[in-house]
């Protein structure tokens, strides 16, 4: 047997490959049930946290600055972050007022279009 991590999405998954097995089902079964608990809490936990209302990339490009943190208050229009594409830097800003609950993003990520990149209650 042979132990890998993969990370698919950021999930982190410990698969066991059996060698000499022949018929593809009988050697990712064990792999299947070792690999859902660890996703599961990561996922709950994602969840569980983010806010209500989720602020998406409108167009692909990278984070220069998070004007933001998980706990701040913003009023409708205040900036959120800078996203820079095709050379230009442009501001993503509140669509409401409320409270950031989650940033899905850092400084320097690479994001395509719809990607939540702030969540907000």
């Amino acid at each position: 047997m042979k132990n890998y991590t993969i990370t698919v999405n950021g999930n982190v998954y410990d698969v066991i490959v059996e060698e000499g097995q022949t018929g593809g089902a009988a050697a990712s079964a064990p792999a299947a049930k070792k690999a859902a608990p660890k996703a599961a809490p990561k996922a709950a936990a994602q969840a569980g946290a983010q806010g209500a209302v989720k602020v998406a990339a409108p167009m692909q490009g990278k984070i220069l600055k998070v004007a933001v943190a998980p706990g701040s208050a913003v009023k409708k229009g205040d900036v959120l972050l800078i996203l820079e594409a095709m050379k230009m830097e442009n501001e993503i800003s509140a669509p409401q007022d409320g409270t950031i609950a989650t940033i899905e993003c850092a400084v320097g990520d690479s994001v395509e279009t719809g990607k939540v990149l702030v969540s907000m209650n």
